[in-house]
């Protein structure tokens, strides 16, 4: 089988050297039982790299369990992976097989293993050497016949020089390291993917696509894609699905590329649909929940700041300066007072009053005591 034909059957993509060398070495250790180390950034594809050497070994016949290290609470990782006994603690109303009597036979693969507790990092090095492990609760040896890949987007190398992950688990599993490099890497695999995405997505949602012009293509190529093959991916059905299946040329792929700063809102009429941000759909909530909030807040100190030549002065029981004064040279120097020297000297007087109890200073300028302290260290008092 030529490397073409293998990427072609495992569904690995690019026509890059990089790619072509990953998949090379996938063909000559998938039918050994080394353990397997896959590295590189988030959305390089890491587990089709582990299906692949798990579809072309001895063991494409029994399951390839993935497991994400990362997304399991640290106290139940365990049980996870080692199965429990029955009681063997709270809510373990029942004994349960864990991941690795689950892939007896086959694979399992641990997905961002830098995010594994180093308590269970011993464990793990002992079924990974000697095939045998305990249930939670149970004090029986159990066997289970298990090849191990694990990926991670961390360095490992790092992890170990601080601490955070045991250096002799980390030799064991990098028998063999294979790097995935990312997609600004090898620009040349961002065409196939595309042509790739978007027909697959064209087809299975019966969507007539006119595909991307040159222009565009080179556009795409062009871009960092911090996100790798995953962001990619959803950019281009981003896109079919709002471009109504039409060609893309270069002006309507404008709108789906990712502003200074890292946010785009396109055009009033379009500011709720979905656009490329070059961040993930949780960072983009976070930042339109925090734009909301600053309008809103800057709406509120423009609204206090109109009011605060009266109603602060009338809290804090001032004398009232005339608007002569204010315009004319009211203070203490015989210079021109402002709204900004009125409110220092407010703050001020206020602290003064309440003998530098923040809070009830912040109470009787009708502020929070968090606005206060911004405002004592915007003017410096």
């Amino acid at each position: 089988m030529t490397i073409q034909e293998f990427q072609d059957k495992y569904g690995i993509i690019g026509t890059s050297e990089a790619i072509r060398q990953v998949a090379s070495t996938v063909m000559q250790v998938a039918a050994t039982d080394v353990t397997v180390l896959i590295s590189g950034e988030s959305g390089v594809g890491k587990e089709v790299i582990a299906r692949a050497i798990h579809g072309a070994s001895t063991r494409s016949e029994r399951e390839m369990v993935a497991v994400n290290c990362g997304a399991i609470p640290e106290g139940i990782l365990e049980s996870e992976l080692f199965g429990h006994q029955r009681g063997a603690f709270t809510g373990a109303v029942e004994s349960r097989k864990g991941y690795f009597e689950i892939a007896d036979g086959g694979t399992l693969f641990l997905d961002e293993i830098g995010d594994m507790p180093v308590q269970t990092q011993v464990k793990l090095l002992r079924v990974i050497e000697t095939g045998e492990f305990m249930r939670v609760g149970s004090s029986t040896p159990r066997k289970a016949d298990v090849r191990v890949i694990a990926a991670s987007n961390k360095s490992l190398e790092a992890e170990v020089a601080r601490g955070y992950f045991r250096q002799d688990l980390y030799f064991r599993l990098r028998s063999v390291n294979l790097y995935i490099p990312p997609l600004r890497e090898r620009r040349e695999d961002i065409p196939v993917f595309v042509a790739k995405f978007s027909g697959d997505f064209a087809d299975r949602n019966k969507i007539t696509f006119g595909g991307f012009t040159r222009e565009a293509i080179d556009t795409l190529c062009a871009l960092d894609w911090p996100g790798n093959v995953r962001e990619l991916r959803n950019m281009v059905e981003s896109i079919i699905v709002l471009e109504r299946g039409n060609e893309v040329d270069q002006a309507a792929l404008e709108k789906y590329l990712p502003k200074q700063g890292g946010f785009y809102t396109p055009d009033s009429t379009d500011r709720f649909l979905p656009v490329h941000v070059g961040k993930t759909p949780e960072e983009s909530e976070r930042e339109l929940i925090l734009r909301a909030l600053w309008e809103i807040k800057n709406d509120i100190v423009d609204l206090k700041s109109a009011v605060t030549a009266n109603s602060l002065e009338k809290r804090l029981a001032l004398p009232t300066p005339s608007y002569e004064g204010i315009n004319h040279g009211s203070g203490d120097d015989g210079k021109e007072l402002n709204l900004e020297d009125m409110e220092k000297r407010m703050i001020r007087t206020a602290i003064e009053k309440f003998h530098g109890n923040k809070k009830l200073a912040a109470d009787a300028l009708g502020l929070s005591v968090r606005s206060l302290y911004r405002k004592l260290r915007e003017y410096k008092l």
